[in-house]
């Protein structure tokens, strides 16, 4: 599957959650650090929701960027 991800800066560190995955979320020093924390956040979460035979939710978020005049 593949899940969209957010990963926000912060003051001295980043930030990421998955808007598809509430709850799931991981940081890191740097956004390569939290990128692969989030990546072991997904796995360990979609393994509880399996463990607890709950749903996994499909992924359904679209990324988009948008242009605008600075």
């Amino acid at each position: 599957m593949r899940y969209a991800i957010v990963i926000e800066k912060a003051d001295g560190n980043c930030s990421a959650y998955v808007p598809d995955l509430p709850g799931c979320v991981a940081t890191g020093a740097t956004i390569q650090e939290c990128e692969a924390q989030i990546r072991e956040a997904i796995e360990f979460h979609l393994a509880e929701l399996r463990e607890d035979g709950l749903p996994t939710p499909a992924p359904s978020s679209h990324v988009e960027y948008v242009e605008v005049a600075a």
